[in-house]
């Protein structure tokens, strides 16, 4: 049987946590003072932002760029579906690709509004479940979908960081360099995945408990690919929000370094963490300008997919329980 992407089992990171009772105490404790922090910050930027010109720029967006907009919104979603079919000819289940599809977008819509551990992974577990696949499939589909989200979010972070698109203000701790090198290594991270999965004899890996098994080159290039595009088409979301303000490059590249600190924080949404980021390297767009589009980004991207989710969800669930 061949294993997960993401890796099917998890022995050994559980026997570590039961060797080290002080830790989930600890790491509530580090969590919950720094969305303290972060809500106290947000909180005092709130106080300084001038909410008339905000709701300004809000009213003065053309029919025609919000339909762009929309129309970017709607690729990346319908990208984001074919990971989950990738994972589907990679286990070789037998779900229908329009089911799929449809799981893939619920979850995906899910997971942007209410976070990874309820959408990506709560809804994927309860939905394929409930449509016959195992525990194992689910989990192999639900890593390989991972990984491709990631890849190409390495490579085009990577290269982006690397050449410099993104600058860093005086007051962060990470210089320009630090980052161009964190960009290379990113970049060497994801291509060397391709690179292993085309040349690679042994193809499955085991580190602390979790089994890896590579994908055949070609599915790999595929992975890359529709990841690539899939964060372009996200970038020109905002990139056509903020109404040529910034370049599309250096907009991609913010919402790079936005998305992998929203990870980091692990709030919902992102809610507060891509603003501030937004705002700080786009300074010279302008707080009500920057935040509109992101307002506006918000609405269009995370909140309009939700409400399409909620129906696709009851027909789901409803179809599950009809049976095949």
């Amino acid at each position: 049987m061949r294993g997960s992407p993401a890796g099917a089992t998890r022995g050994s990171e559980a026997r570590g946590l039961r060797q080290r009772p002080w830790w989930p105490w600890t790491r509530r404790v580090l969590v919950t003072a720094f969305l303290t922090l972060v809500a106290a910050l947000l909180w005092q930027q709130a106080q300084s932002i001038e909410w008339t010109k905000v709701a300004r720029v809000l009213r003065g967006y053309p029919l025609s760029t919000l339909a762009f907009a929309a129309l970017f919104a709607a690729a990346s979603h319908l990208l984001y579906t074919t990971f989950d079919l990738l994972g589907r000819r990679w286990t070789g289940h037998a779900l229908p690709v329009a089911t799929v599809m449809r799981v893939t977008f619920v979850s995906y819509a899910f997971n942007l509004n209410l976070g990874s551990l309820v959408g990506g992974v709560g809804f994927r577990f309860r939905l394929y479940g409930r449509l016959g696949l195992s525990e194992d499939e689910i989990a192999r589909v639900l890593g390989l979908s991972m990984a491709t989200n990631w890849l190409g979010y390495g490579v085009l972070a990577g290269a982006l960081f690397a050449l410099g698109v993104v600058s860093p203000p005086e007051e962060w701790r990470l210089s320009g360099l630090a980052l161009r090198a964190l960009g290379g290594a990113t970049l060497a991270l994801a291509l060397g995945y391709v690179a292993l999965c085309a040349f690679s004899n042994r193809r499955t890996f085991a580190l602390r408990g979790y089994r890896f098994t590579l994908p055949v080159p070609r599915l790999a290039l595929l992975q890359l690919a529709v990841s690539v595009v899939n964060w372009m088409a996200i970038g020109a979301v905002i990139w056509v929000l903020l109404q040529d303000e910034a370049a599309y490059a250096q907009v991609l590249g913010v919402l790079l370094v936005a998305a992998v600190a929203g990870v980091i924080a692990h709030v919902p949404a992102g809610l507060g963490v891509l603003e501030v980021v937004f705002i700080t390297l786009l300074a010279q767009v302008g707080e009500p300008r920057v935040l509109g589009a992101l307002l506006a980004y918000r609405a269009i991207y995370y909140l309009a997919p939700l409400a399409i989710a909620l129906g696709l969800y009851a027909a789901l669930e409803a179809k599950a329980r009809r049976g095949p």
